[in-house]
């Protein structure tokens, strides 16, 4: 028997847009396009006869803007939806609410022809649907508010950025400095909302990696700011990691965990993917296993693939306590569940318990 076709219904009020997404989406085996619409309404017409199993969605539309009809499709039909965003500021911000109403994925919009998107960002449209036809949409319901990869391009390690640490790397001395590294992908925005949004500000400070597009990540972490008692921001090459503080992984860039003298900071870089991801889990675990070993905190969260599961594992072996989220409270039991296959997991844990864990770091 062959692989289940994924059905995709296109919203968008831009043909253009509509067309290139279509196209890209119509070339990936096990992905057909069932109907497009220009906005909510006709969506919603054209879907009492065929339900799609997936929704590309725009957030600024006529008629009915994106959030609107993703509150209604959450109470009446819950279904995955990819949205697909501008780069704007505005639609950043926009798209940081559709994320906190129940959408699983975000990708940037094109803002060129079919074939510069293809190269650019088509994988990743692709992967993000496939991710969204996974997610369990109980779990999303329930929150308080990338994917499995087929493209032919190798399949990078943290090597490229990162040598592994050596044992008994002097770094690796236990300091009264705390840290928690996170990683998480698909349904990590609002697993992240539900953690960060209880934390006190005494916590142990924390370094991110969600699985997001560049200058998405900004709206991202500006919107947790604005919820939480702890100070929550898009990280900066050399920002400290204090108490009371969440640094997130910028898009487009890898982030990791530096010791410099009795503190920690992190390094944000450039570089190839790794994990076919940018920012990738693997880079940051692997940099927490290097500098920080016992004195961390590493957990792995809901997400579709293994980025960090290896990662996780160094941490593991390099003294650090590891925790990985639970199968019943995660979106998609991907990346924990690779982690768990590794033995890199000290404890599972359930999404509602892991913000007590990071308390119990002092």
């Amino acid at each position: 028997m062959g692989t289940m076709t994924i059905n995709v219904m296109v919203v968008d009020d831009s043909a253009v847009v509509r067309q290139v997404l279509s196209e890209v989406l119509e070339q990936s085996p096990g992905i057909k396009v069932i109907g497009t619409a220009t906005d909510p309404i006709m969506a919603m017409e054209k879907m009492k006869a065929q339900w799609p199993d997936v929704i590309v969605l725009d957030v600024e539309m006529p008629r009915m803007d994106g959030i609107t009809f993703l509150k209604q499709l959450m109470q009446t039909r819950p279904t995955p939806v990819v949205i697909c965003s501008s780069l704007t500021q505005k639609g950043t911000e926009t798209t940081m609410q559709a994320m906190a109403a129940g959408a699983i994925e975000v990708v940037a919009k094109p803002t060129s022809g079919v074939r510069q998107f293809l190269q650019d960002s088509g994988n990743t449209l692709v992967n993000a649907v496939k991710a969204a036809s996974m997610a369990r949409m109980n779990r999303v319901r329930s929150l308080p508010s990338t994917p499995s990869i087929s493209d032919a391009r190798p399949k990078l390690s943290a090597d490229v950025i990162l040598e592994a640490a050596s044992p008994g790397n002097a770094a690796m001395v236990q300091t009264t400095e705390r840290i928690v590294a996170i990683g998480t992908s698909t349904g990590g925005t609002q697993a992240l909302e539900a953690i960060l949004t209880t934390l006190p500000r005494t916590c142990p400070g924390l370094a991110i990696v969600q699985h997001m597009p560049e200058k998405f990540t900004a709206s991202f972490a500006d919107r947790l700011n604005r919820l939480s008692q702890i100070e929550v921001k898009e990280a900066e090459d050399r920002d400290r990691i204090l108490p009371g503080r969440a640094l997130i992984a910028p898009g487009g860039k890898h982030m990791m965990i530096k010791r410099s003298g009795a503190f920690y900071q992190v390094e944000v870089v450039d570089g190839p993917l790794v994990s076919r991801h940018k920012p990738s889990v693997d880079v940051l675990f692997r940099s927490a296993a290097k500098f920080a070993g016992k004195n961390a905190l590493g957990i792995i969260m809901t997400g579709m693939g293994d980025d960090g599961a290896k990662g996780l594992k160094e941490m593991h072996d390099a003294g650090a306590g590891t925790i990985a989220q639970d199968e019943e409270s995660c979106v998609v039991f991907g990346m924990p569940k690779e982690a768990i296959k590794l033995g890199a997991a000290d404890e599972v844990m359930a999404l509602d318990k892991i913000a007590q864990a990071i308390c119990r770091l002092r």
